[in-house]
């Protein structure tokens, strides 16, 4: 089964149908197919989720049509389109799965339940003769026919779709969609629908059209996301556009200097803002809409070295200050876009200063570094105590915090009580609370990644699986327990187990012999972070590029 551009999933097929036909032929027991369930089971995982992060992608067009309809609105509805599509073709994937299995074994078979395949339930997982009847039929008229043809379509979709603006997205789509009939060990063409199911045991069968769900749902993620890169192609390379002040903060005493930091979120860093504070005014234009322009004198603000605006008036007085202004951007077309900012900060006499230096929840499991301080009071002369939890003096690594907070039961608050001596009297400040969370979990990744494509000599190099606590504030250590690395033998799916983090030798002499285009996955990882508490992370899938 070899042409001049054979895919991944056609060597697989290939030699899946090599093997078993052998296998089947010398009477090979039941267990020797059982290896196709957990493949399977692997790639149900693995379609569930493709569909989880697509809906998340499908919210966001709905989000991004609400806000600007005039510019999301059309790419929402060929999303939209797509989804209809591709929903298509993998529920038609899903019916064959389910005729196939209640042929075999009767319309009351354990494994199908609402609709839904259990396939460590399916029974005659070696039966090769109800897949053929149904897929090829007898003078070659089955219902693979009717599977290609609804692949052609969809590939073609997509296709026309992209409109050829991603060469990348328009090559994995082809890769995985790939439908040509190929040729046979002797030379010969053979028909696609003969290579892929003629004569293959029913769990076989099943795998291989799960792999097509797969393929599926790859291909709707290509150009899922083509399509929302494209809502702003023409206009600034982010989603939102909110002008933003950070302050140090909002309630700060006689004498000292207020601070504020003034910037577009998410702004293109090589294109800095112009900030100014004063007075300003709105105006509107003659087709329609409305901007902004500064009225009387006003003071343009400097920029830091990461291009933001910082604003510094000194607290000369007590009472509520008020400011404002504009910060103006250049769009990608060469105008000027001005956005309205208004802020506010209190002068006062002095207080009791409780603030979180590294998070705005406290974490269960590790310790949570706070600044507790009262202007003009010395630490000395300070009391903490708090409720659901322990504090204590000391520092957090490179926090600058003074206590180490231990919070107690989680999704319970927390309340961080301050009493000082103020000119020789105690003085009680009101509590503050805080939110107790329990650590998020982290992402496995092999060799950096936990999908896409890798290449071959960065997964050859990578010594194992690693957890990573992304997008948190916290540098935590999450330790690796077990795993399961499944790659393809002669078509067969060979499963590896190990504990710890490294890969076995038999791991890295699977990874060194993986050719390109090969995918391989790691599944039921373990890992155990510093709370204790055992986590199941979701698989690794890659292909060798």
């Amino acid at each position: 089964m070899a042409h001049g551009k054979e895919t991944p999933r056609q060597k697989m097929i290939g030699m899946m149908y090599l093997v078993l036909t052998a296998m089947l032929a010398l009477n090979v027991s039941k267990e020797a197919v059982e290896a196709f369930k957990k493949v399977d089971e692997g790639l149900t995982k693995t379609v569930a989720n493709y569909i989880r992060k697509n809906s998340g992608t499908y919210m966001e067009f709905d989000r991004a049509a609400a806000e600007n309809p005039a510019k999301a609105g059309p790419y929402r509805d060929k999303a939209f389109e797509l989804k209809e599509r591709a929903d298509e073709v993998f529920n038609y994937i899903h019916d064959l799965k389910v005729e196939i299995i209640k042929t075999a074994e009767g319309d009351d078979a354990e494994a199908i339940v609402n609709g839904k395949i259990d396939i460590h339930k399916v029974q005659k997982i070696d039966e090769n003769n109800v897949p053929s009847e149904i897929l090829i039929g007898a003078d070659q008229n089955g219902k693979a026919n009717n599977l290609k043809a609804l692949l052609i379509e969809y590939r073609e979709f997509l296709l026309e779709t992209i409109g050829g603006r991603n060469v990348t997205a328009e090559e994995s789509i082809n890769n995985s969609l790939y439908t040509e009939d190929p040729k046979n060990l002797e030379g010969a063409v053979e028909r696609w629908e003969n290579a892929n199911f003629q004569a293959l045991p029913l769990v076989a069968v099943i795998t291989i059209l799960s792999k097509f769900q797969v393929d599926v749902r790859n291909a709707e993620t290509e150009v899922l996301n083509f399509l929302y890169g494209q809502i702003d192609a023409a206009s600034f390379k982010f989603n939102k556009l909110e002008p933003t002040v950070i302050t140090n903060s909002n309630y700060i005493m006689s004498g000292n200097e207020y601070e504020a930091k003034v910037f577009i979120a998410a702004t293109d860093t090589t294109k800095a803002p112009k900030t100014m504070v004063g007075n300003y005014r709105k105006v509107d234009l003659p087709g329609g809409g409305v901007t902004y322009e500064m009225v009387g004198d006003y003071t343009t603000l400097p920029l830091d070295e990461s291009g933001r605006a910082i604003y510094r008036a000194r607290a000369s007085s007590v009472g509520d200050k008020k400011w404002g202004g504009l910060i103006v951007m250049t769009a990608p077309d060469g105008t000027d876009v001005a956005y309205p900012f208004e802020s506010a900060y209190t002068v006062a006499f002095p207080n009791v200063v409780v603030s979180p230096t590294a998070m705005n929840v406290l974490y269960k499991g590790v310790d949570n570094p706070i600044d507790i301080s009262v202007p003009g009071v010395g630490s000395d002369k300070i009391s903490v105590r708090m409720t659901n939890g322990t504090i204590k003096r000391g520092k957090y690594k490179n926090f600058p915090g003074e206590y180490v907070v231990d919070p107690g039961e989680i999704n319970k608050d927390a309340q961080i009580i301050v009493s000082a001596e103020v000119n020789g009297k105690r003085m009680d400040f009101p509590p503050y609370s805080f939110r107790v969370r329990r650590i998020p979990d982290p992402v496995a990744k092999f060799g950096g990644l936990n999908t896409g494509a890798i290449a071959k000599e960065t997964a050859m190099a990578a010594p194992g699986i690693v957890a990573v606590l992304e997008n948190f504030e916290f540098d935590l250590r999450y330790d690796i327990n077990s795993y399961k690395m499944i790659y393809y033998d002669k078509g067969f799916a060979v499963p590896l187990e190990t504990n710890g983090p490294a890969l076995t030798a038999q791991m890295k002499t699977a990874v060194a012999q993986l050719r390109r285009g090969q995918e391989f996955y790691f599944m039921d990882i373990k890992a155990t972070g510093p709370d204790k508490i055992t986590r199941d992370l979701p698989p690794i899938g890659l292909t060798i590029r």
